[in-house]
C-alpha cells in the first residue's frame, strides 16, 4: 500500500485526471443499474436515483479539467538570484463517511477532488445501503486496477460507528470528510481537530424560503413543493420552513394543500411516482414522534400527517401551521414535513428566521 501511495503521488495530475476521467466513462455505462440500486436500497425516486449517479459522472468531467490547473505561486526573494516556489503536496489519506440518503454523489464530490490532488481515500457508507457501497466500490476499483494502482480506494461498510470513530481518531488520516447529523458532525469535528486534523462538514439543515408578493409565484410554489417533498424530505437541503407575506399566505397554502393531495406515492421504480417511501422503519418512527411533538406545541396539521397503511415505510407529505415560536421549529425532522408562517414585514420576516 506505500508503494501504491507513492506512485500515485507522483502521477503528474494530468494522468490522474485521465483515470477520473475513466471513472467517469464507467459509471456512464453502469448508470441506470447503479441509479436503480440506489432507489431499490435508499428509496429514492428512480429519477433521482439516475441524477446521483449524474452528479458523480459531473463532478468527474470538472475534476479532470481541475487537474491541469492546480497551480502554486512563483514568489520574488530579497537574497540574488533566488526565488521561492509555492507548492501543493498531497495530504495523504482522506476519510470519508456518507450518510443513506446520497450513497453515490457524496463519495463523487470526495473522490474525485482528492484522486487528483494525489491523495488516496478510505471510504466508509451508509451501514443500511452497503449493497450500493460495493457496487460503486467495485466500478471504480477495477478503473484503478486497469491502470495498475491497487490502493488508492479503500472501501469499508458494516459495524456501525466503531470504524468511523476509528477512521476520526486516527492521526493517520489528515482530513475526514463527514456527511450527517449536526449533532455527530460537532464531535467528528472536536475529535479531529483535537489532533490538528482537516474537517469537511455537510451536516443537517433546517432551511426556510421567504417568499413575498412581488415574487414569481408560479417558480415559488414548484420549488416549494419539490423542495419539501423531494426525497421524501430527506435531504439536509430539503425546505422545512416558508415564510409567507400575508398578502399571499392564505392563496399559497390553499394551492400547496391542494397540491399535495395530488402527490403520486408509492413503487419509487415507477416513472410516475413522486414521493417513494422513507428509507427505514426508524424514519416513519421519527416521523409520527415528530408529528406529537408539533400537536402538543400547538400544531395545527392542514394535510397529511399519516402513516399510509400497508407494506413498506410510506407516510403522507405533511403541512404544519404552527407559531415560529414552538420549540419544534428548531429541530430538523428528516421527514416529508414543512411549516407555514405568515409574516408582515421582510424584517419580521428576517427576525422570525433567525
Amino acid at each position: 500500500m506505500a508503494e501504491d501511495r507513492d506512485r500515485w503521488q507522483m502521477t503528474p495530475a494530468p494522468v490522474r485526471g485521465e483515470i477520473v476521467r475513466q471513472i467517469g466513462d464507467a459509471l456512464r455505462q453502469k448508470k441506470d443499474a447503479l441509479g436503480a440500486l440506489v432507489t431499490l436500497e435508499m428509496g429514492k425516486i428512480r429519477s433521482e436515483g439516475l441524477g446521483e449517479v449524474q452528479e458523480f459522472i459531473d463532478i468527474c468531467d470538472m475534476a479532470v479539467g481541475m487537474s491541469r490547473t492546480i497551480d502554486g505561486k512563483v514568489l520574488n526573494s530579497e537574497r540574488p538570484k533566488h526565488f521561492m516556489m509555492e507548492v501543493w503536496n498531497p495530504l495523504g489519506n482522506v476519510g470519508c463517511i456518507t450518510a443513506f440518503n446520497f450513497p453515490v454523489a457524496v463519495c463523487g464530490w470526495n473522490l474525485c477532488l482528492a484522486m487528483i490532488c494525489g491523495d488516496q481515500m478510505i471510504w466508509k457508507g451508509a451501514e443500511s445501503t452497503s449493497l450500493v457501497t460495493v457496487a460503486l466500490g467495485k466500478i471504480i476499483v477495477d478503473v484503478l486496477k486497469a491502470n495498475d494502482f491497487h490502493s488508492v480506494l479503500t472501501v469499508i461498510t458494516g459495524d456501525g460507528p466503531n470504524i468511523g470513530a476509528a477512521m476520526v481518531q486516527d492521526p493517520r488520516v489528515p482530513l475526514v470528510s463527514f456527511t450527517g447529523s449536526t449533532a455527530v458532525g460537532r464531535g467528528v469535528s472536536a475529535d479531529v481537530h483535537r489532533r490538528f486534523g482537516k474537517t469537511i462538514l455537510e451536516l443537517g439543515g433546517n432551511n426556510a424560503a421567504i417568499i413575498m408578493p412581488d415574487a414569481d409565484l408560479e417558480i415559488a410554489f414548484q420549488g416549494s413543493v419539490f423542495a419539501a417533498v423531494g426525497t421524501c424530505g430527506q435531504r439536509c437541503t430539503s425546505l422545512r420552513r416558508i415564510f409567507l407575506h400575508e398578502s399571499i399566505y392564505d392563496a399559497f397554502v390553499a394551492r400547496m394543500v391542494k397540491s399535495y393531495a395530488n402527490v403520486t406515492i408509492g413503487d419509487p421504480m415507477d416513472k410516475n411516482t413522486l414521493m417513494g417511501p422513507m428509507h427505514s422503519a426508524n424514519g416513519v418512527r421519527e416521523y409520527m414522534e415528530g408529528l406529537e411533538k408539533i400537536k402538543a406545541q400547538g400544531g395545527r396539521i392542514l394535510c397529511g400527517g399519516k402513516k399510509i397503511p400497508g407494506p413498506g415505510n410510506y407516510v403522507e407529505p405533511t403541512i404544519v401551521e404552527i407559531s415560529p415560536d414552538a420549540e419544534i421549529v428548531n429541530h430538523e425532522i428528516f421527514a416529508p414535513i414543512v411549516y407555514v408562517f405568515k409574516f408582515q414585514t421582510v424584517d419580521q420576516a428576517i427576525k422570525l428566521n433567525n
